[in-house]
C-alpha cells in the first residue's frame, strides 16, 4: 500500500468517524466559520481546564468536505491537554492534514488547503476570543460566535 493510500484511509477515516465530534454545552469558548469557495461550515467549541489556559475538551460540528471534516477531528486529536498559547501558535504548514500531505510530498491545492485549515483558524479564533491569543491576520475574516 502506498503513502498516499495510507493518507486517504487516514482522512477517510476521520471523515466517517470524527473524533470529538458535537458540541459541548457549556462552553468556555464558541467560534463558527465557513470556507465560502465550496461551502465548509464549522463551529468550534471548547472548554479550559482549572489553569484556564489548557484544553480539557473540544468538540466540532460542522458540514462539508471530507477534507475540512477530517482535518478537524485530526486537529481536535493533537490539541487536548495543549496550552492555548502553543495552539495559537501552530503555523498552517504545521496543522495536523496540511503537515501530512507536506510530508507525504503530496500537496493539497491551493482551495483544498482552504478545506484543511478550516478547523485551526475558527479554533484560532474562539481562543482569541476567549483569552486573548494572538490572531494571525489570515484568521480576521472568520465569524465568532458568542458564548456565555
Amino acid at each position: 500500500m502506498s503513502a498516499d493510500d495510507l493518507y486517504r484511509e487516514l482522512i477517510l477515516d476521520h471523515y466517517k468517524s470524527p473524533r470529538h465530534h458535537g458540541r459541548l454545552d457549556p462552553a468556555d469558548a464558541c467560534a463558527e466559520g465557513q470556507n465560502p469557495l465550496c461551502g465548509d461550515e464549522l463551529t468550534v467549541t471548547l472548554r479550559f481546564a482549572a489553569d484556564g489556559e489548557t484544553i480539557e475538551e473540544i468538540a466540532f460540528e460542522g458540514q462539508g468536505c471530507a477534507i475540512s471534516q477530517a482535518a478537524a477531528s485530526m486537529l481536535s486529536e493533537e490539541v487536548v491537554g495543549r496550552k492555548a498559547t502553543e495552539v495559537a501558535a501552530i503555523d498552517k504548514d504545521d496543522s495536523p492534514l496540511a503537515a501530512m500531505m507536506i510530508e507525504s510530498g503530496t500537496p493539497l491545492s491551493p482551495i483544498r488547503l482552504k478545506c484543511a485549515l478550516l478547523g485551526l483558524g475558527v479554533l484560532k479564533v474562539a481562543l482569541h476570543k476567549a483569552i486573548g491569543t494572538p490572531l494571525p491576520e489570515e484568521w480576521t475574516g472568520v465569524e465568532e460566535v458568542d458564548f456565555e
